[in-house]
C-alpha cells in the first residue's frame, strides 16, 4: 500500500454558491472531470462528485503545490467566494462530512451516500483511483453508514424531494390537488413518494421512460398515473403543483409551456436546470436555492444529532490519520531498509568472496559473518526507524523528508570509489564525534 503523498479538494456547493453557480462547476460530467484531472501534472488519482447541490473534486500526489495548480481551473467561471479550496485533511474531514449527510442541504439524507458510492465505482472503473483515494472515498462511506445506523440523523425530512413538498405545502397547499412529477429517477421517486403521503388528490408521473413511471405510480398509496415525457404539457392542463427532477441535459419545459395554465407552483430540482429561467415570468418558479428555509429548519431540529455524527466523525479521521502517519513512516523505513539490504548483500557477498581467496570458509563462519552484517544494519537502522515513526506521529514531515535525503533509497548504488577515504575536508582526521548524535545505538 502507498499512503505516501497528500490529497487536496475543491468543493462548489449549496450555502457558498447559487444554484446557477454549482450547475457552472458541473458543467463536466464527473467521468469528464476525473479524466482531465487525471492528465495534471502530479495528479496520480483522480476523484469527482457531481449532485444536484454540490459539485466536488479531489486529487491525489506527492506534492501539494501541484495538486492546488491542477484544481485551480476546476470552476473558471464561478466566483472565488463560492468555491471552496481544501488542504490534505480537510479534504479527508469533507468527505466523511457529505457522506454522513451533514454537508447536505437536508441535514442527514440518505441519497448522497449512494452518490459517493456511485461515483467512486465510476472513477475507480476509469483507472483513477489509487490507494490513497480508495482509502479516504471508503473511510467516508463506512462514516455515512454509521452515522445512519448509530444516530437518528436521518429520521423525519431526509430528501430534497420531501423538502420540496413541504415548500409546496407550505406555500400554496397540496391537499386536493393535482401534482405533477417530471422525471421519475431516484430524486422524482422521492418526490412522487412523499406526495403521496399527503392529502393530494391526484399524482402524475411523467417520464421519457414510460415503463419507468409506470413501476413508480404503481407503489404509490395514492391516485396515481404515469405519462410518457411528451404527454408533459397536456398534464400541465391538470396540475396546479409541478415538481421536475429529471437528468436532461437540456431545459424540459420552457415559459411558453406555463402559458394559459393554471400551474399554482413549479419546483425544479434538477441539476442541469428542467426548466427554464425565463419561466419565471409566467410561473411561480422556485428552485433548490428556495429550499434553504425548509432545510434550516431541520436541521435546526437535529442539532444534537449532528453533535453525535461529528463526533463519530472525530473518532474515524483520528483512527484514519493515525493509520496514514504509520503507514506514510513504514513507507520511509521500508525503503531505508531494502536499500540497506541490498547493500549488505553485495558488500557481504564481496567480503565472503575476499575471505575465500584466503582459505576455505566453512558453514559455520559463513553464518558468522552473515549474521554479523545482518546485526550491523539491524542496529544502524533502529535509531532512526523509531525517529521516523515518532516523528510521523507528531505530524513532523520535514524530518522524515530529511532522513530520507540522509538515508536515499537508492545509496546502495553508490560505488565503493564514490565513498570518501576519510572525514570531510576541513575536518581533522583525528576530530573526536560529539556525543549528541540524533542518532545512535542508544539515541532517541
Amino acid at each position: 500500500m502507498n499512503t505516501s503523498g497528500v490529497i487536496g479538494g475543491v468543493s462548489v456547493a449549496h450555502g457558498r454558491a447559487t444554484v446557477d453557480q454549482i450547475e457552472a462547476a458541473g458543467a463536466d460530467t464527473a467521468a469528464e472531470t476525473v479524466a482531465r484531472l487525471s492528465r495534471a501534472p502530479g495528479v496520480e488519482e483522480a476523484f469527482a462528485l457531481s449532485t444536484c447541490n454540490r459539485s466536488e473534486a479531489y486529487v491525489a500526489g506527492e506534492d501539494a503545490a501541484a495538486l492546488r495548480t491542477a484544481l485551480s481551473g476546476f470552476a473558471p467561471t464561478v466566483p472565488d467566494g463560492a468555491i471552496r479550496r481544501l488542504d490534505h485533511e480537510e479534504s479527508i474531514r469533507h468527505l466523511m462530512r457529505v457522506a454522513s449527510g451533514l454537508e447536505s442541504l437536508v441535514v442527514g439524507e440518505d441519497q448522497i451516500i449512494g452518490q459517493v458510492r456511485d461515483a467512486a465505482d465510476e472513477a475507480r472503473e476509469a483507472g483513477a483511483m489509487g490507494d490513497r483515494l480508495d482509502d479516504v472515498v471508503t473511510k467516508a462511506i463506512h462514516v455515512g453508514e454509521r452515522a445512519r445506523t448509530e444516530t437518528a440523523i436521518n429520521e423525519g425530512t431526509v430528501s430534497l424531494g420531501s423538502a420540496a413538498v413541504e415548500l409546496a405545502d407550505e406555500a400554496v397547499g397540496v391537499a386536493g390537488e393535482t401534482a405533477l412529477v417530471v422525471g421519475a429517477g431516484e430524486m422524482g421517486t422521492l418526490v412522487a413518494r412523499s406526495l403521496a403521503a399527503t392529502a393530494v388528490d391526484e399524482v402524475l408521473v411523467a417520464n421519457r421512460t414510460l415503463s419507468t413511471a409506470e413501476h413508480v405510480a404503481a407503489e404509490l398509496d395514492a391516485s396515481a398515473e404515469a405519462l410518457p415525457l411528451s404527454a408533459t404539457g397536456r398534464a400541465l392542463e391538470r396540475a396546479e403543483i409541478v415538481v421536475t427532477a429529471t437528468n436532461a441535459d437540456d431545459h424540459v419545459l420552457e415559459a411558453a409551456d406555463f402559458s394559459h395554465r393554471d400551474v399554482a407552483l413549479c419546483i425544479d430540482l434538477a441539476q442541469p436546470r428542467d426548466v427554464a429561467p425565463a419561466a419565471e415570468t409566467t410561473v411561480d418558479l422556485r428552485d433548490i436555492d428556495d429550499l434553504e428555509a425548509v432545510t434550516a429548519a431541520a436541521r435546526d431540529r437535529r442539532q444534537s444529532e449532528v453533535r453525535e455524527v461529528e463526533a463519530l466523525i472525530d473518532e474515524e479521521f483520528d483512527r484514519l490519520l493515525d493509520r496514514f502517519k504509520r503507514d506514510r513512516a513504514d513507507d520511509a523505513v521500508s525503503a531505508m531498509y531494502e536499500a540497506a539490504e541490498r547493500t549488505k548483500r553485495r558488500e557481504l557477498d564481496e567480503a565472503l568472496t575476499k575471505l575465500e581467496a584466503q582459505g576455505e570458509l566453512t558453514d559455520e563462519q559463513r553464518e558468522t559473518v552473515a549474521s554479523l552484517a545482518d546485526a550491523l544494519v539491524g542496529q544502524l537502522l533502529a535509531a532512526p526507524t523509531k525517529s521516523l515513526r515518532e516523528a510521523a506521529a507528531e505530524d513532523d514531515w520535514n524530518t522524515i523528508h530529511t532522513a530520507m535525503q540522509l538515508f536515499d533509497p537508492e545509496f546502495d548504488e553508490i560505488s565503493p570509489e564514490d565513498v570518501p577515504a576519510g572525514p570531510p575536508d576541513g575536518v581533522p582526521a583525528d576530530a573526536e564525534m560529539p556525543d549528541d548524535l540524533p542518532f545512535g545505538p542508544d539515541g532517541d
